[in-house]
């Protein structure tokens, strides 16, 4: 059973990891591939400032799921160190603070230390983490999965974009590159908020108009210079 959740939670983590680094790719060429086409219409400029937003996007956002899953990591051990102690030193403490708890739900002192004692008679260490921190000791992550994830994804979001605004004609690319980043925007938009058991519609209307406010911004930006 341990082994489960902790692959369900690595893989769930894997995939939230690859949505983000695609909606970021996306996002992040869209709005460099279209300040490029706002100033310039060489197609040459537009590819390797294109390729050069992948490549930067990629490794940044690869390094920065890594820091931050390992921080997470670094910060549940260091918990998890401070309550063995405490469960050490000072068993009654431990008990006392999961009846409290117990009792601003509503239940009744007896019950409350009833529970108590069962919970902490077969997992204590595990029980107490879990009231205290809101984590699971055999839900694990690894930070080298969340960044390949990344890393990978990123380019293939930010792939869209490039061809895009490569392969539509000049007279149509600005609009014809706009419309199928939204769509793209719209469906990592809603799995994101799938993901994180948010509002669907919410979340990828607010994933729309931030890539579309990137995207006009970066254009008349370029546009003006």
């Amino acid at each position: 059973m341990g082994k489960e959740k902790s692959t369900l939670a690595e893989k769930i983590n894997v995939l939230r990891a690859a949505v983000m680094g695609a909606n970021d790719g996306i996002i992040s060429v869209a709005g460099i591939v279209l300040g490029v086409a706002g100033a310039s219409i060489s197609k040459w400029g537009i590819l390797i400032s294109g390729l050069a937003g992948m490549l930067a996007g990629s490794i940044s956002m690869a390094m920065g799921e890594y820091v931050s899953v390992h921080s997470q990591r670094d910060a549940q051990i260091a918990a998890v160190a401070r309550e063995q102690h405490a469960l050490d030193t000072d068993f009654s403490g431990q008990e006392q603070f999961l009846k409290d708890k117990l009792l601003q739900t509503g239940i009744s002192s007896h019950l409350a230390e009833a529970a108590v004692a069962e919970m902490l008679a077969k997992t204590p260490l595990k029980t107490i983490v879990r009231e205290k921190y809101g984590f699971d000791l055999e839900k694990k992550i690894s930070a080298y999965a969340a960044a390949l994830a990344s890393m990978i994804a990123f380019p293939t979001g930010a792939a869209l974009p490039l061809l895009a605004i490569l392969v539509i004609p000049t007279t149509y690319r600005i609009l014809g590159t706009m419309v199928a980043v939204v769509i793209a925007l719209i469906l990592t938009g809603y799995f994101a908020a799938v993901l994180s058991h948010s509002s669907k519609l919410h979340g990828t209307i607010r994933n729309v108009v931030s890539g579309m406010l990137t995207m006009f911004v970066t254009y008349f930006l370029g546009r003006m210079f």
